[in-house]
């Protein structure tokens, strides 16, 4: 595991992930608050993209819990056949929808531990829509946060829940908001898991990988 940046480096990290691009956003397509706990439920080990080509077409007829509910199992599932793990996480939608119409009114709660209770969706999910949607500086650790984290040493960590904690705990205050969405992006593009391209990674400099490429 990386050892832990000091405080000036990571701040100087994040200030030049803001200058790239101060605004970055998620990948996962959705029309309102309901479809993207909907899809951030859906790309548990699958792909943004993949994600997306999926739910184009079923959110453009099922943007809320009764409507997916009115459009029941088999046509869920066919819509998201696509997706690894599709027929559980078709069960899951339908679970979850229901569970929105009967306890909440059919309208998404905005706290972790009402998001948590719903069919599908764990803490990285809830954390997530608590971001995207409501702009709480919620950390949703992924397998490219994961990976940044400790080569960086940005914020290293044994598991997802150490990592999330690094990431609260040592990226300024300022930056929090946007955090996961840059560690995500540099994971995706730049510092990817086989071959990170580090020659043309923005903070070379900075980052503690040992093995960067020349």
């Amino acid at each position: 595991m990386a050892k832990q940046l000091d405080y000036h480096t990571i701040r100087e990290i994040f200030t030049r992930f803001h200058e790239a691009e101060a605004e970055p956003k998620g990948e996962l397509e959705h029309v309102n608050v309901y479809t993207l706990v909907v899809a951030v439920a859906l790309s548990a080990q699958a792909t943004d993209a993949g994600v997306n080509k999926a739910t184009r077409g079923l959110f453009a007829i099922a943007d809320t819990p009764q409507k997916m509910l009115d459009l029941g199992l088999d046509a869920v599932t066919d819509h998201i056949k696509t997706i690894g793990l599709y027929r559980n996480k078709a069960k899951n939608v339908m679970k979850m929808s229901q569970m929105l119409v009967d306890e909440y009114g059919g309208e998404v709660p905005n706290s972790r531990a009402a998001l948590q209770s719903l069919p599908g969706v764990g803490r990285k999910t809830a954390n997530v829509v608590l971001n995207m949607w409501w702009g709480q500086p919620a950390q949703a650790v992924d397998t490219h946060i994961f990976r940044v984290g400790n080569r960086s040493g940005i914020a290293p960590g044994k598991d997802v829940d150490a990592v999330e904690r690094a990431v609260e705990d040592h990226i300024p205050a300022d930056f929090q908001l946007h955090a996961h969405h840059w560690l995500i992006l540099h994971g995706r593009y730049t510092c990817v898991a086989r071959k990170p391209k580090c020659a043309a990674c923005l903070i070379r400099d900075l980052c503690m990988f040992e093995d960067k490429n020349l």
